[in-house]
């Protein structure tokens, strides 16, 4: 019923609005935004009707007022707010349990930090992560057998450079993880770099001597060296 009476209060909104936006409005708000630390959501306008871009779907949400939007494929209204920067913020519920949730416009030319690594800008990804780490290390995006996940990824594709920097941004992130190194030595054992792989999984070792991936792989490069 609660529901109902919700649904309801927003088409009433509408029947007395207009769907057009001001050029001001218009201005403020198009952009991309951070719907997640690694996902964005992307505002636009077709003749001044705002549209949202979102996983895939293009969406038309309905206009409540000059900054209120209901967007029935997520069950939220959207809430424009320029201070102290321009920003969305979802329209508190019951479902929230109490959460704010907002989302932050990014920049003309910022990416996240996926999207950064996707078109190989390598450094930038790894400050990106780097950021979000230290902004709420508790953060999925950042945690260590994500990325590393990521990284095995390429190397069952054969895109050993792409897995190397995803190994190169977890090492990164986490300096004193055996893990983040024995999985190099994994990138440049498949590499045929039989030195750099014996540098890594030695690293790997030295901070976690029972490290048994790195002790067997350490142990067969070794016996070919000889």
């Amino acid at each position: 019923m609660k529901r109902f009476f919700y649904f309801l209060s927003i088409l009433l909104l509408i029947s007395c609005g207009d769907s057009k936006n001001s050029a001001e409005f218009i201005e403020m708000s198009e952009g991309r935004y951070l719907f997640n630390s690694n996902e964005t959501l992307e505002i636009y306008f077709e003749a001044e009707v705002l549209k949202v871009k979102w996983r895939g779907q293009d969406m038309t949400p309905i206009k409540a007022n000059d900054s209120s939007f209901y967007l029935k494929e997520m069950n939220e209204k959207l809430i424009f707010v320029s201070q102290p920067t321009m920003h969305i913020e979802l329209a508190p519920k019951r479902e929230h349990d109490g959460q704010k949730f907002s989302f932050t416009k990014l920049k003309k030319g910022e990416k996240t930090p996926m999207e950064y690594f996707n078109d190989a800008e390598y450094d930038k990804a790894k400050i990106a992560f780097l950021n979000i780490k230290k902004k709420d290390s508790l953060d999925p995006s950042v945690r260590e057998w994500v990325i590393n996940s990521n990284g095995y990824r390429y190397l069952r594709d054969d895109e050993i450079e792409k897995a190397k920097e995803m190994f190169a941004i977890n090492i990164a992130l986490y300096p004193h993880k055996s893990n983040v190194y024995d999985s190099m030595g994994d990138a440049f054992k498949k590499e045929n770099d039989t030195i750099k792989a014996i540098e890594f999984y030695k690293k790997a070792l030295s901070i976690n001597p029972e490290n048994r991936g790195a002790k067997r792989n350490l142990k067969k490069l070794t016996k070919q060296e000889e």
